[in-house]
């Protein structure tokens, strides 16, 4: 019997220290998770203030790049705009893309700039750069089927040209005998100032011009063929300074231009004046050696 209750005794003492084996076991294993947690936590925490602290250097070390390569990119630019100033089409080329790389274009529209300055200088080189061009003589004649009074009037009424006229962009009368002219020439617009010299109802008009890219300086008559049958002669002389103007001036594109615009004011008068000649009032008055002597 004592036998017997000495062993359940030992089994139970074995029992507890197991259990209480276990809950040490476990608490360790709790706090161990905690402990790790933290560290872990601690050391997120460093890595994020790293990483940060990295971007930040590089911002910094980048905007240093950035602006040591902006102010060698000027000085490049300052010292070709001077060697420019009297080289030949690469030089220009070159100041060309380096303004356009220090304007903030891309490489591509850089390297656009740079050929079109190059090719530029080289035409300006070829058609003499600042002197006028070649006196040319431009005569065209057109036929309007309408009498010479109404033919004119229309004629005169300067400012209504851009309505029908292709490259005439506007017309500004200034005074009887001034007028101010913009027009297209390729991609680009002139202006130039007009002075007619002398006019004579139904019969000429003969004016002279001025402006930084050549000169235009005219005489324009009417000649009636028939009661209804009216011819225009045109003869101008111009003398072109532009690049575009000299380009355009090798293979005669103004008097290409001048017949096109006449064949424009033809059918202007033949479709719209003749239909309303009561509302077509032109200027009849008289002008000479460049002063108005009579007006309507």
């Amino acid at each position: 019997m004592n036998l017997r209750t000495g062993a359940a005794a030992r089994s139970a003492k074995r029992a507890m220290a197991r259990r209480t084996a276990g809950r040490r076991t476990a608490a360790g294993t709790a706090v161990g998770a905690a402990a790790g947690t933290v560290a872990g936590a601690a050391v997120g925490a460093g890595g994020y203030a790293a990483a940060r602290a990295t971007r930040r250097a590089g911002r910094r070390l980048t905007g240093r790049i950035i602006a040591r390569y902006e102010r060698k990119l000027g000085r490049t630019v300052h010292r070709l705009a001077a060697e420019a100033e009297h080289a030949g089409p690469l030089a220009k080329a070159a100041l060309a893309g380096a303004r356009a790389l220090n304007d903030g274009k891309s490489p591509g529209r850089a390297l656009l700039s740079a050929g079109w300055a190059a090719l530029k200088e080289t035409l300006s080189r070829l058609f003499g750069r600042g002197r006028p061009g070649k006196l040319t003589t431009i005569v065209e004649q057109i036929d309007v089927g309408a009498p010479r009074r109404l033919v004119y009037d229309q004629w005169t009424r300067f400012q209504d040209y851009p309505s029908f006229m292709k490259k005439v962009v506007s017309v500004d009368q200034a005074s009887d005998e001034k007028l101010n002219w913009k027009a297209k020439i390729f991609w680009s617009s002139r202006t130039w100032q007009s002075s007619i010299i002398e006019q004579l109802p139904d019969r000429h008009i003969v004016w002279r011009s001025k402006a930084s890219k050549g000169r235009v300086d005219g005489t324009v008559s009417f000649h009636e063929l028939a009661p209804n049958l009216t011819r225009v002669l045109l003869v101008l002389e111009y003398r072109p300074r532009g690049l575009f103007e000299k380009t355009g001036n090798l293979w005669r594109a103004q008097g290409r231009r001048v017949r096109l615009e006449l064949k424009h004011f033809r059918r202007h008068v033949m479709t719209r004046s003749l239909t309303r000649p009561a509302e077509i009032e032109g200027w009849r008055g008289e002008i000479r050696d460049g002063e108005v002597v009579t007006s309507p």
